[in-house]
């Protein structure tokens, strides 16, 4: 059995205990959901001040030029692109993931229409984010595509001469299964099908080597595991080869070869600076900074390398800590354990009808008196076919999550079980975000 004692000997080894230090976390929580919403770096309160009162109170408009407003969702894409295994000029801050995914389907579409018009199907997965399925369908409408929807164990066999673009995401936001980038990727170019990746729950979490895998384009959100904060700006990423072949549809004066040129009729800019569209967010593109500003801190402690070790640590810790403590509570494992098809967090099942008067499996309320205890994970609903369960959702973030964090969490998670506590009405109301 594992102790508590093993735990805090484990968090005096951890190389990578200094980061948490970088992170403003309140006193008596343990969080984990930085895959929903990262932590506030310390630094991020000072910046918001620096950019409120000075480049923006004195500066004024000058600070587009003086305070590097104009190049910041450039810099930053230049800072995190050895994370993602981009390079230099290939990926930018900027807009939403949903808007940058709008922007690099109808790009794939435009080229798969042009270079192979007979194919006519955009395949994802049925489990997929569904902001992804509802872009998707509306780039399938725009450009006469059919949206095929498909369990994982069928992505391989869907891999056919009619298909245009396989859009995944590489680690899937409900269960935390990691789909091997490169061998899917590979598998798709053999038959002539463009790659579209989703990063928002890999990058910065696990090893992501876009170039590396030969993928087409990517996207992904900057407010789970990079730290930016709500509704910080997302990224996006295009292959050097492809980058230039069409102008994404939204074509905004950021996205101008010459904005300020101020001429009526577009012309995109080279690069990925055409995937600018409006003016950019400064002070949360400022705030961004100070997430990536602790990445670009970690790699004087091992980079991702360490990050993933810890990860897959914590996460190993969790899974059998619960299994030990847990039993005969109706928990199941939805998150695979071989580590090579595991993300950063941990997704936990439970039996229908096991909820207050048994309607159901009783995983939002579990959650809801958890976060009471200071515990903050989240709930993903199931889709009631019983293919998707309800899932207890945790995620842990290597730079702040340690390992006596997870002894405290499964203890919590224990006496909530033991207790019927969760079974209170309070915790069985449901909350408009989950």
């Amino acid at each position: 059995m594992t102790t508590l004692q093993d735990c805090q000997a484990l968090d005096a080894q951890d190389a990578l205990r200094p980061l948490r230090e970088r992170f403003a976390l309140p006193q008596g929580v343990i969080y984990l959901d930085g895959n929903s919403l990262g932590a506030q770096p310390r630094a991020a309160a000072a910046r918001v001040a620096e950019v409120v009162q000075q480049e923006w109170g004195q500066g004024l408009i000058t600070s587009w030029n003086k305070a590097g407003w104009i190049t910041l969702p450039e810099r930053l894409g230049d800072q995190f692109a050895p994370w993602i295994g981009a390079g230099a000029g290939e990926v930018v801050f900027t807009d939403t993931t949903s808007i940058n995914l709008y922007k690099v389907l109808t790009a794939a579409a435009r080229i798969a229409r042009e270079d192979a018009p007979a194919r006519t199907k955009l395949i994802s997965e049925r489990s997929n984010f569904p902001t992804d399925l509802y872009i998707a369908q509306s780039v399938c409408q725009e450009y006469g595509l059919e949206l095929v929807l498909l369990e994982p164990e069928e992505i391989a066999g869907a891999l056919q001469d009619d298909v245009a673009i396989s859009m995944l995401t590489h680690v899937n936001y409900r269960t935390g299964a990691m789909h091997d980038m490169a061998a899917v990727t590979a598998a798709a170019h053999a038959r002539g099908i463009l790659c579209v990746w989703d990063l928002c729950h890999s990058a910065g979490a696990v090893p992501v080597d876009l170039k590396g895998a030969d993928a087409d384009f990517a996207v992904g959100c900057s407010y789970k595991y990079l730290n930016g904060g709500p509704g910080a700006p997302a990224f996006v990423w295009a292959h050097p080869r492809l980058i230039n072949r069409f102008w994404q549809p939204l074509s905004g004066w950021f996205g101008h070869a010459e904005p300020f040129k101020f001429v009526p009729d577009y012309h995109p800019a080279q690069g990925i600076q055409r995937y600018l569209c409006g003016t950019q967010p400064m002070v949360s593109m400022s705030v961004l900074q100070c997430g990536l500003d602790i990445y670009t801190e970690a790699e004087r402690f091992g980079g991702m390398a360490a990050l993933r070790a810890k990860s897959l640590a914590l996460t190993d810790l969790f899974i059998r800590l619960v299994e030990e403590r847990c039993q005969g509570h109706g928990l199941g494992l939805a998150t695979p354990r071989e580590h090579a098809a595991r993300g950063s967090q941990v997704c936990l099942t439970r039996e229908e009808g096991l909820g207050v008067e048994g309607k159901d499996s009783g995983a939002y309320a579990i959650v809801q008196a958890l976060i009471a205890r200071g515990v903050i994970g989240d709930f993903r609903k199931g889709d009631g076919t019983g293919r998707h369960k309800d899932i207890l959702r945790f995620g842990f973030t290597p730079l702040y999550v340690g390992f006596e964090d997870v002894w405290h969490a499964v203890e919590h998670l224990r006496q909530v079980l033991e207790s019927g506590e969760w079974q209170q009405p309070g915790f069985n109301t449901l909350n408009a975000v989950t």
